[in-house]
């Protein structure tokens, strides 16, 4: 069993969270929760940040105090949490005394040892509020890209760190007044004593490689002290032995992780030093975003060695999200708060998104509407809890009791057997590829259902035996993929846990079939999302999010446009999003003699399309098959179900010259781009 502690970055105290918070929260709440089913002791902290002039001003434009101010936020922000199923074993407060203790106890040990230095610096000053005004108070232009209107710490387009007195033409963001440089004393941690420290962690499977990389190009520009004291006023721990000098917000913060766990420590009997001791044998974990990355990267380990503690045995930094292609921004209507989209939605379909858009690397990812309802839609209803619901009457009519045998022990132990798979896909953190696995695996106990027909078996007394078997196949199927998706989906979990009589709760229970045993009435475990529910969302308190412009009526995406000449114009075709896709299965539909159902693998997604190539196709022919589509078409519902793309043909004037499916050459690979 191994022994792990994790945490996320902290919310700050300044405002509510928003979706960007919610996915780095959900894709750690999802790992936590799979370690927790695989039999570890892993243990999830997070807390408030607290500290800062951002919180001080903020108090005093509303009349109350920094501690009234961070106690409701707080409360606002945990509740948010709870509602996303986003389960903490401690969330606590920077501002809390166990935070004081550990931001003095490791200030003392790294002074004491030599690390801690101090020089007089130009701050920014705003005479007309009569204050220093920290990094991000002043804005101005980057000096090393030229970017505009950049913080005063870091540039956001191109990630380089500075001081706001290399900003070019800075401006203060509290009174909009140019601020003056006047010296005031600060108080410096040596990074670079750490730097052969740093290079040998960092040369471990600590990082992913794209945050190595980045790392390599702040050591080449050479590791600078860090500042970690502000001035007067501010909201903070005063700096022992230092009057009117202020513990800076981003010293304190990270140790907020130790905080955090040393209060759950005090209330389960846990040993902190077990944790967080050098050299411990357990693991810690950081979740951040690659905004915060320099932070968690090299200040922190460096911060925690020199203080005597452990380094994190691994940071795993995801990229940014982005809202129907927009950076998320209150002005476009992309910035939408986690108790906003609550009030619309339920959580576990942003869950099940997220993890389906989820890998490994600092890809950004793309919160898509239309493709939210068509997935949801598709995975969670018509294919993970279609399963029990065709299934569950069938053994209600047989008296509510399983059969005592599988009818097909070897598709069982298919879907059984790819638990191992999996757990290392959600393990490693690739939560698009377990996603894409569990579907498939959902699109053969859909499809073993579908051959077998327990509903026309019903029908004649005589077979109802036969019926309950395939029914009871069916049941321990979904029980299967219920269990693989339940760190995602943890609620509608419990509800099937419910239905099946034993909760989900361990990994490896899918090893012995549900055979014999009762099972309680079948009662819906998800609903479809209407698009009149998001709409209405994005239509409240912010203007629309922008979608992609519909094709005009006149232009298939097939047949771009014509000019008046008759020639095809090149905008048109490049406003088509063509990608290779592999077919991962592919089925009849019934009730039509020309469409086949196919499944597409399309790299980092699956979608569902139907194609009217049944005439020149058999579907046991296109499976794992090339071929290429059209990806960004709105899916268009019909009355098989919902079609998310279309594949490309080319064919004769007649019936008669044929049908063929376009593919590409060999090497190419699901998702690529075709140009």
């Amino acid at each position: 069993m191994r022994k792990i502690l994790v945490t996320s970055a902290l919310p700050y105290a300044n405002g509510p969270l928003h979706l960007g918070h919610m996915i780095e929260a959900v894709q750690t709440d999802i790992w936590v929760r799979l370690q927790k089913m695989l039999g570890h002791d892993c243990l999830y902290v997070c807390a408030e940040d607290t500290h800062g002039t951002p919180i001080m001003i903020r108090a005093q434009g509303e009349g109350i105090t920094p501690e009234a101010l961070i106690a409701r936020v707080a409360a606002e922000h945990a509740r948010d949490y709870a509602d996303f199923l986003v389960e903490h074993d401690q969330f606590h407060s920077t501002h809390a005394p166990e935070n004081r203790h550990h931001v003095e106890t490791m200030y003392a040990r790294l002074r004491d040892a030599g690390y801690i230095t101090r020089r007089p610096v130009r701050q920014a000053y705003d005479e007309s509020a009569g204050m220093f005004l920290p990094d991000r108070y002043v804005r101005g232009g980057c000096p090393n890209c030229g970017a505009a209107d950049q913080y005063g710490d870091s540039c956001e387009n191109c990630g380089a760190t500075y001081s706001p007195a290399d900003l070019v033409n800075p401006v203060s963001t509290v009174s909009g007044s140019t601020p003056v440089w006047r010296e005031s004393d600060h108080i410096f941690f040596r990074l670079g004593a750490f730097e052969e420290m740093l290079r040998e962690w960092l040369a471990t499977d600590a990082l992913q490689p794209g945050v190595r990389a980045k790392l390599a190009e702040w050591f080449e520009a050479g590791l600078k002290d860090w500042d970690i004291s502000r001035d007067a006023p501010y909201f903070g721990f005063e700096i022992p032995g230092e009057p009117g000098k202020y513990f800076y917000v981003w010293f304190d913060a990270p140790i907020g992780y130790l905080a955090s766990f040393t209060a759950l420590c005090r209330r389960t009997g846990r040993d902190f030093d077990e944790y967080l001791r050098a050299g411990s044998r357990t693991e810690l974990y950081h979740f951040i975003g690659k905004d915060i990355s320099y932070f968690h990267t090299l200040f922190w380990p460096a911060v925690l060695a020199g203080s005597g503690y452990r380094k994190p045995t691994a940071v795993y930094v995801h990229g940014f999200l982005t809202v129907n292609g927009q950076k998320m921004s209150k002005s476009r209507g992309t910035f939408i708060t986690a108790r906003h989209f609550l009030d619309h939605l339920p959580a576990e379909p942003l869950r099940y998104y997220f993890a389906a858009k989820l890998g490994p690397d600092l890809d950004d990812i793309d919160l898509n509407f239309d493709d939210l309802v068509a997935r949801v839609n598709s995975d969670i209803v018509g294919k993970l809890v279609n399963i029990a619901s065709r299934c569950a009457g069938f053994v209600a009519r047989s008296g509510g009791t399983l059969a005592a045998a599988l009818p097909d022990p070897a598709l069982y132990e298919q879907l059984a057997g790819a638990r191992g798979r999996i757990a290392a896909l959600f393990d490693a953190r690739d939560y698009a590829a377990a996603v894409r696995e569990v579907m498939l695996l959902a699109d053969r106990a859909n499809q073993y259902v579908d051959h077998h027909k327990p509903w026309a078996l019903a029908k004649d007394p005589a077979r109802a035996a036969e019926a309950l078997g395939i029914a009871t196949q069916g049941v321990n199927l979904f029980r299967v993929l219920m269990t693989y998706l339940a760190p995602v989906l943890p609620s509608i979990a419990e509800a099937a846990g419910r239905f099946l009589g034993v909760p989900i709760e361990r990994w490896d229970a899918v090893a012995t079939p549900l055979l014999g045993v009762a099972i309680n009435e079948f009662r819906p475990l998800a609903t479809r999302i209407d698009r009149k529910q998001v709409d209405a969302m994005l239509s409240v308190g912010a203007p629309p999010v922008p979608v992609a412009p519909p094709p005009a009526p006149s232009a298939s995406p097939a047949s771009p446009a014509r000019n008046a000449a008759g020639v095809a114009d090149i905008k048109d075709f490049a406003k088509l999003d063509l990608r290779v896709a592999r077919v991962v299965a592919a089925s009849t539909v019934d009730g039509s003699d020309k469409l086949l159902r196919l499944e597409l693998d399309v790299g980092d997604a699956q979608r569902t399309v139907f194609s009217g190539i049944r005439a020149a196709y058999e579907p046991a022919q296109l499976t794992g098959r090339l071929v290429l589509m059209i990806a960004n078409l709105a899916p268009r519902k019909m009355r098989f179900g919902t079609s998310e793309g279309m594949v490309l043909c080319a064919g004769g004037k007649d019936d008669a010259q044929g049908l063929f499916l376009l593919s590409p050459d060999s090497g190419a690979v699901p998702g690529m781009k075709v140009t």
